[in-house]
């Protein structure tokens, strides 16, 4: 048994197989792959199928080792922590919000609010009609009372909108009844015991976890994520989430729209939406999915950048799911199908954006530095240097996320590469250890 630095085991990968030993061709999988190739742009993708991966590939520059950003996948997570300290008795779904903030709430909060409970942050029904502005510069002054002084039109539980400002609150509340932040409270409970080595989450000024986005972790962990809700919170035969608290989250308990044809019009559950095909998943903005799909034994788990959301899903329902049958009918795969499946997923990669002719220009602009008056951005200086095709640019300010090229005086670099990916410093946000 090997060990991390924490002392935890580590774990090895998801056991791996050929599709057809899982009931699915190979060929079906080359065209699902194409398909959702054709989408701009897909990052990394892990089908999951009895147990076993049938299909991953990750469109260069990502590569299945470097975390992403789950925007707000994050949400079901943070679901998933309240779901555990519930069954610790750290507090009940019908807890009020007033409570916990104590100090934040307005001297005389109106009926709506007072009537705001734990389960209405999960289902997204806490009665606002807009946002409370938390994430605003403003807000991240007084995030707690900017929440609690919002208009709360309707009587909870009746209304849903999405609400990120929520899910934060729900952090902010388990960081509170533990002293710990999220990924501390979960790492013990759900990330070691999964195989999880480095969930890294983004913290409000005050240190906690946001919750409703930030998350970053790899497509495997994602797909790990999956299969424990896909199993009903059990892990190689240990259970982790509490019994029921599957069936609780994953279940609507609000509508939230009335369009049969859009998956965002099939209820809300703890954190999780409902979906077409008896599925559910969590998701995240520009496409981070983790759909889960319990008649089907099977886990699909996404990273990308797409515009349309619904587009990918769809292609989902249209190239995959109805190739998930029982597990008989369908032969080895011959040796043709294997190396076209095998090629496919060997170029996957984001094209490059074309670039114009090389100017007469370049030689008088290369390696100048220009240096910014001080603004907003904190962006101080840039230059661009043509014989290494590398554009750089500089921020002042300890606060800044990238921790790539800091030097002493407080100041950051990034590097862009020209034609070509920089391999170590094109996927921003995530900090390097």
């Amino acid at each position: 048994m090997w060990y991390n630095c924490r002392g935890v085991p580590m774990h090895t990968k998801l056991p791996r197989t050929t599709p057809e030993h899982k009931g699915v061709s190979s060929l079906v999988l080359d065209r699902f792959v194409a398909a959702l190739d054709r989408h701009d742009s897909l990052h990394s993708l892990i089908v999951v199928r009895n147990g076993s991966v049938i299909v991953e590939g990750w469109w260069r520059p990502y590569r299945p080792e470097v975390p992403h950003l789950l925007y707000s996948l994050s949400k079901s997570f943070t679901s998933t922590a309240v779901g555990l300290a519930v069954h610790e008795g750290l507090l009940s779904l019908d807890d009020r919000l007033v409570t916990f903030f104590p100090d934040d709430a307005p001297d005389e909060a109106g009926e709506n609010l007072a009537a705001m409970k734990v389960r209405h942050l999960l289902a997204m029904c806490t009665g606002h009609a807009e946002e409370p502005p938390v994430f605003s510069p403003e807000g991240w002054r007084d995030p707690y009372g900017t929440f609690l002084r919002a208009s709360v039109e309707h009587e909870p539980g009746t209304h849903f909108l999405y609400n990120t400002a929520a899910t934060f609150m729900l952090s902010a509340i388990l960081h509170r009844l533990t002293g710990r932040t999220l990924v501390e409270y979960l790492s013990p409970r759900l990330f070691d015991p999964l195989g999880i080595e480095t969930p890294f989450w983004e913290s409000s000024p005050d240190g906690v976890n946001l919750g409703g986005t930030g998350l970053y972790l790899k497509t495997e962990d994602i797909a790990r994520f999956g299969l424990l809700y896909l199993h009903d919170g059990v892990w190689n035969g240990e259970r982790l989430l509490p019994e029921g608290w599957v069936n609780d989250a994953t279940r609507s308990h609000v509508a939230n729209g009335d369009d049969p044809a859009s998956d965002w019009n099939q209820g809300y559950g703890f954190q999780f939406w409902r979906c077409r095909n008896g599925a559910y998943r969590g998701d995240g903005a520009f496409g981070q999915y983790c759909v889960v799909l319990p008649e089907h034994d099977t886990v699909v788990a996404i990273t990308s950048g797409v515009g349309d959301m619904q587009a990918v899903l769809n292609t989902i329902w249209d190239d995959l799911l109805p190739h998930l049958g029982p597990d008989s009918g369908v032969e080895e795969p011959s040796e043709a199908s294997k190396h076209l499946l095998a090629e496919r997923l060997e170029s996957l990669a984001i094209p490059i954006p074309k670039v114009s002719a090389h100017s007469p220009k370049e030689q008088e602009l290369s390696g100048i530095r220009w240096a910014l008056p001080e603004n907003a951005t904190g962006l101080c200086e840039v230059s661009l240097d043509f014989n290494t095709n590398v554009f750089t640019y500089r921020l002042t300010g300890s606060d800044h996320p990238l921790a790539a090229g800091a030097d002493l005086s407080g100041l950051y670099t990034t590097r862009f590469g020209r034609h070509e990916w920089v391999d170590d410093t094109c996927l921003l946000g995530y900090p390097r250890r």
